[in-house]
C-alpha cells in the first residue's frame, strides 16, 4: 500500500504544478535526443524562411501580397545570422548539410542585392563578412 501524497503536493496537482514540472522534463528528454545536426539545420532552416519573408520571397496570398512583407533591414539582421551559423558550424554538419545551406544563404543574399534599391558594394551585403562576397 503507498502512502497518500502530501497535502502541498495534491495542491500542486489540482492547480497544474506537477502537469507543468512533468512538461517541462518531458521537453528536455525530448531536446535530448535530438543530434546537435538537427538543432543547428532546424535553426537554419527558420531564418531562411523568415529572411526569404523579409525579402519579399513570399508567395502571394489573398489580400496580402508578399511585398507587404518586404523589410531588407529586418533581412539583413537574418542574414548575416544565418551566415555567422552555417560559417561556424559548417565542420561540425558534414557535406551534405552544410552544401545545402550554404546554397540557401546564397540565394537569399542574392536575393536581398535583387531587393535592394540601392545594393552594397561587393563584400559588404548581409553575411558577406562571414561568406565573402556574393556574385
Amino acid at each position: 500500500m503507498t502512502a497518500p501524497a502530501p497535502q502541498a503536493d495534491q495542491q500542486a496537482d489540482q492547480r497544474g504544478g506537477r502537469h507543468a514540472h512533468d512538461d517541462a522534463g518531458a521537453a528536455t528528454r525530448d531536446i535530448a535526443d535530438v543530434a546537435a545536426v538537427e538543432v543547428i539545420t532546424t535553426a537554419a532552416v527558420h531564418l531562411m524562411s523568415a529572411a526569404a519573408v523579409k525579402c519579399g520571397l513570399a508567395e502571394d496570398l489573398p489580400g496580402s501580397p508578399a511585398a507587404e512583407h518586404l523589410d531588407l533591414d529586418e533581412a539583413r539582421k537574418l542574414i548575416t545570422a544565418l551566415a555567422a551559423l552555417v560559417t561556424a558550424s559548417a565542420p561540425d554538419l558534414g557535406n551534405q548539410h552544410a552544401r545545402s545551406l550554404r546554397d540557401g544563404l546564397r540565394s537569399l543574399q542574392l536575393a536581398f542585392r535583387e531587393a535592394s534599391p540601392f545594393p552594397d558594394a561587393p563584400g559588404e551585403g548581409p553575411g558577406e563578412k562571414f561568406t565573402g562576397p556574393v556574385s
